[in-house]
C-alpha cells in the first residue's frame, strides 16, 4: 500500500494521485463505519450514547479540518507520541492524515444516515420490536438497509467533499496531489497551467464518481 513512499522525496504526477485516492478510499471506509456508529448512537434509547454522538458531531462539524489534521501530527504524534504503529514518519503521517480525515468526516456520514434513519416508517421499528427484536437487530436488520438506500445521494457527496479534502494532508507533508502542485508552483513559471492540470485530475477523480453514485441512487431507491 505505501510502495509510493519510496519515491517520496520526488513524486511523480501520478503517484502524487494515487496517494489521493488511497487517502480518499480509507478514510471513506473509516467514516462509513465510524459514521454508523455514530448515527446508532444518536437514536439510541440510552442517553448517555446519544449525548455522545451529539456532542461528538456537534464539535467535529463546527472545527476546521484544517486544525484537526494539524492536531493529529503536533497534537497526538508530537505531543502524546503516537506512532500509528510504524516509526517511518512519512508512513505516519499518511496513516494520521486518514485518522483526521476520517474523525472529521464520519460528522457529515452520521447526519447524512440519521436522516435516512428518519425517512423509515416509525410503524415498521415498532413491528420489529413487537415480535421480539432488540434495538440493535431492529437497527441492523430493519432500519440501516433502507436509510442507506435512501441516502447514496448525500454520502455521493460527503464522498466527493473527502476527495476534495484530501488537499489538506499536504499541511503535514503527505505527498499527495496538493503538495506536488505547490512544489512545482514553486519550481516552474507555469502557474495557470499546473493549475488546470491538477484541477481536471480532481474532476477526473470526482466526476465519475458522482455520476455512478447518482445512477445507483435513484437505481435502489425506496420506494414509499
Amino acid at each position: 500500500m505505501f510502495d509510493f513512499l519510496s519515491d517520496y522525496d520526488n513524486p511523480t504526477l501520478l503517484g502524487a494521485f494515487w496517494v489521493t485516492v488511497q487517502l480518499t478510499v480509507l478514510s471513506a471506509v473509516g467514516s462509513l463505519i465510524w459514521g454508523t456508529l455514530l448515527a446508532a448512537m444518536r437514536v439510541s434509547p440510552v442517553p448517555l450514547m446519544r449525548g455522545f454522538g451529539t456532542a461528538y458531531v456537534n464539535l467535529v462539524r463546527n472545527i476546521p479540518l484544517t486544525v484537526i489534521i494539524v492536531f493529529t501530527s503536533l497534537g497526538l504524534a508530537n505531543i502524546f507520541g503516537v506512532t500509528m504503529g510504524t516509526e517511518e514518519l512519512k508512513v505516519r503521517a499518511f496513516r494520521l492524515a486518514v485518522l483526521g480525515l476520517v474523525a472529521y468526516t464520519a460528522a457529515f456520514v452520521c447526519e447524512a444516515i440519521r436522516s435516512g434513519i428518519n425517512t423509515v416508517p416509525v410503524g415498521q421499528a415498532e413491528a420489529a420490536r413487537a415480535i421480539g427484536l432488540s434495538f440493535s437487530q431492529v437497527l441492523r436488520l430493519v432500519v440501516l438497509p433502507q436509510a442507506f438506500r435512501s441516502v447514496i445521494g448525500p454520502l455521493a457527496n460527503v464522498l466527493i467533499a473527502l476527495t476534495k479534502n484530501t488537499t489538506v494532508a499536504a499541511a503535514i507533508g503527505v505527498a499527495e496531489a496538493a503538495l506536488l502542485m505547490k512544489e512545482m508552483i514553486e519550481n516552474e513559471a507555469q502557474t495557470l497551467l499546473i493549475g488546470a492540470i491538477f484541477a481536471f485530475g480532481f474532476v477526473v477523480l470526482t466526476l465519475p464518481t458522482g455520476l455512478f453514485l447518482g445512477w445507483l441512487s435513484k437505481r435502489l431507491a425506496v420506494k414509499r
